[in-house]
């Protein structure tokens, strides 16, 4: 099976979701659209990364208002935990995986169909390019955004 990451273009709008499977672990995904999670929630394609269930839905969220502290709201603290994270994350997967750029759909299909070695990748491809990835069964998930260059 493909572990490969996905960067999607910057100016690729996604929406993010609470989802929680059976068993009541909770995550999120990134997701095009509503109709997107439906679709890949309708094929069994949603699954928790802590147990493997399939059973996967929405979570409740509590709405952002502005100019409101919502309760449980991120500490200073947190947030700096949560880019750390992903900061880490971003690092591990650029020392640890082949940076194949553009080509990265081309790649991931090869790799998926066994026409070439299995490798850990990562690259770009714009969200249509991704959509078709998923719906062929291609595993691939998006790479946090490089903080540090983002705030220059």
């Amino acid at each position: 099976m493909l572990r490969a990451v996905l960067r999607i273009r910057r100016d690729a709008p996604v929406i993010v979701y609470s989802l929680a499977c059976s068993k009541g672990h909770g995550f999120e995904g990134w997701f095009r659209d509503s109709a997107a999670f439906d679709a890949q929630a309708a094929d069994g394609k949603l699954v928790c990364p802590v147990c493997n269930s399939r059973k996967v839905e929405k979570a409740p969220m509590a709405p952002a208002v502005s100019g409101t502290k919502a309760k449980g709201a991120s500490s200073p603290d947190e947030l700096r935990k949560m880019r750390q994270f992903m900061t880490g994350l971003r690092k591990y997967v650029e020392e640890n995986a082949e940076n194949v750029g553009r080509k990265f759909p081309e790649e991931a299909r090869k790799i998926h169909y066994g026409e070439i070695e299995e490798r850990p990748i990562y690259g770009e491809a714009s969200l249509e390019e991704a959509k078709e990835l998923i719906e062929e069964g291609v595993d691939v998930a998006p790479l946090p955004p490089d903080l540090d260059d983002a705030a220059n």
